[in-house]
């Protein structure tokens, strides 16, 4: 196989895939030293300090545990690994060139062909909590294409960073790291701080409030197993062995949890009622807190995740801060599998020189978009403002139809008109004498309009075919108010029906006006 290093950041290219599996599954993957066990703030500064100089075994190994014992903490995570994985997604060409098209087809064929996508995409959002997630990518050949067969999660707790801070795994056949090559790894960095991948995942951020929480619930449980019980107190003679005294602590025992026992003679037990005033709520609020401080770190809010009293405004408020996050993380994800998938599939395929498609989830609110819609139409219609139609497709994500292809049109009140008579009439402004009368107008009007729709048809036909090659509103308004420009229009057109039709409704309209002004009082 063909290979050369990379001298700007040392790392093997290869010009041809690497069919086979290097970092291959082992079995000792699912075992855990469990730190977390017996944890305590000397044992997690240590950790830490471990994976600060490249070592982040026991650090990958306590994040995972935190995800397990943490429900909450799980729960977090989840909501914003889904709020990725829900999205629909699609591939852009890089431009309108046919063989960039022809590169994006075969790139969005390829990703949709993989029937565990959304488990790779969710392996790789694991990199919001650890700072880091790697898959390897399993290539083959088909019908002379290389094409991808399988992407493999591997435990980031085989990474790791040498001396000179370059990232490594361990594997079987090189247990003290090999350097990753490159155009086989999808490797997802997650920075929620500056600095360096080891220290900048999430869990990083609150395995403190993890610890904290720890000792809160261990006493929260020691004394709601005690709270509310007798004091059981045992007496026993001076003159009393090791062994009478045994069986009377054996007897507080079990009188504590059988509610029965025996002890020797010549010995007492005596019950002191508890006194206790001290309300379980100090144990209730800490865990609250370190829940809200944990939510604040994944989330961005509470609101949308703990329970609490808040404002409608204030929840809206906390919602897009949420929705920011889920932003940046469809994009920082985007652009790394463009990097790590998508350019190796157009390089192997196409060749070097063949510009890269672009991967884009569609992470925008429909509230957004009608807001983004409605700004549009006041920017076009309203101010005149000339915007590019290239840039309205890729801003709401409509693909450009092709020349010949079937496009969607708005409901027409007849042929060949983009736009009914009650869509003209509801944007023209007007100030009706009486609606009963307008009604009769309208009536007539539409009933015009469906006697003749091919003449109207005839009408617009120049108008709309102009409005397409007119840039904008303005120009066409001028164009129209110019009585020769009009008169040239339409001047091999025969409109003697439309005209007779539009006489006798003037005429209808003027004797309604005549007969409503005939009724008001004196």
């Amino acid at each position: 196989m063909a290979k050369k290093r990379n001298k700007a950041n040392n790392r093997i290219v290869t010009k041809k895939p690497e069919l086979l599996e290097i970092a291959v599954a082992q079995v000792q993957d699912k075992y855990s030293t469990y730190p977390s066990n017996g944890l305590t703030p000397v044992r997690l500064a240590r950790i830490f300090r471990e994976a600060d100089a490249g070592d982040v075994l026991r650090q990958m190994e306590l994040f995972e545990e935190m995800e397990e014992k943490d429900p909450h903490l799980f729960s977090q995570l989840q909501t914003r690994k889904n709020a990725v994985t829900g999205l629909d997604y699609e591939i852009i060409p890089f431009s309108d060139d046919e063989g960039d098209k022809e590169i994006a087809e075969f790139v969005k064929q390829e990703i949709e062909s993989l029937e565990n996508l959304e488990d790779a995409l969710l392996d790789l959002l694991d990199a919001i909590g650890k700072g880091i997630a790697i898959s390897e990518i399993i290539w083959t050949y088909d019908e002379g294409k290389v094409t991808v067969k399988d992407i493999k999660w591997r435990h980031q707790k085989r990474l790791f960073w040498d001396d000179r801070d370059i990232l490594k795994i361990t594997t079987k056949d090189f247990p003290s790291g090999l350097e990753i090559p490159e155009n086989k790894f999808i490797i997802h960095r997650y920075k929620a701080r500056s600095g360096h991948p080891s220290r900048a995942g999430v869990l990083r951020v609150v395995a403190w409030m993890y610890l904290f929480k720890n000792y809160d619930i261990k006493d929260w449980v020691s004394f709601c197993e005690v709270f509310g019980m007798p004091l059981r107190l045992g007496k026993y003679n001076p003159s009393a062995s090791e062994e009478d005294k045994l069986a009377l602590m054996r007897a507080l025992v079990q009188i504590g949890t059988d509610a029965a026992g025996i002890i020797p003679d010549g010995t007492e037990i005596e019950f002191k009622e508890s006194a206790k005033t001290t309300s379980i709520n100090v144990y209730e609020s800490l865990a609250r807190f370190c829940d809200e401080q944990t939510s604040k770190a994944v989330l961005g809010q509470t609101l949308t995740s703990d329970s609490g009293s808040g404002s409608y405004a204030q929840s809206k408020t906390h919602n897009e801060v949420r929705h920011d996050l889920t932003v940046a993380d469809c994009k920082a994800l985007a652009a790394t599998l463009r990097r790590d998938l998508i350019r190796p599939l157009v390089l192997f395929n196409y060749g070097e020189d063949k510009r890269i498609p672009y991967l884009r989830f569609d992470c925008e609110e429909a509230d957004d978009q009608k807001e983004t819609v409605d700004i549009y139409e006041k920017l076009i219609c309203n101010i005149g403002l000339k915007v590019p139609t290239a840039h309205l497709y890729k801003k709401f994500s409509i693909p450009k139809p092709e020349e010949g292809e079937e496009v969607a049109t708005p409901p027409a009140g007849m042929p060949g008109m983009p736009l009914n008579l009650k869509t003209l009439k509801n944007k023209t402004d007007r100030n009706p004498v009486n609606d009963e009368y307008q009604a009769r107008i309208d009536k007539l009007a539409d009933a015009a309009a469906a006697q003749s729709s091919s003449v109207f048809a005839k009408i617009f036909e120049p108008v709309m075919k102009l409005l397409d090659e007119t840039e904008s509103l303005e120009e066409l308004k001028k164009q129209l108010e110019d009585e020769n420009f009009v008169e040239t229009l339409y001047k091999k057109m025969d409109i003697k029906d439309l005209d007779e039709l539009l006489q006798k409704a003037m005429f209808y309209a003027d004797m309604l006006g005549r007969m409503k002004e005939n009724e008001r009082p004196v």
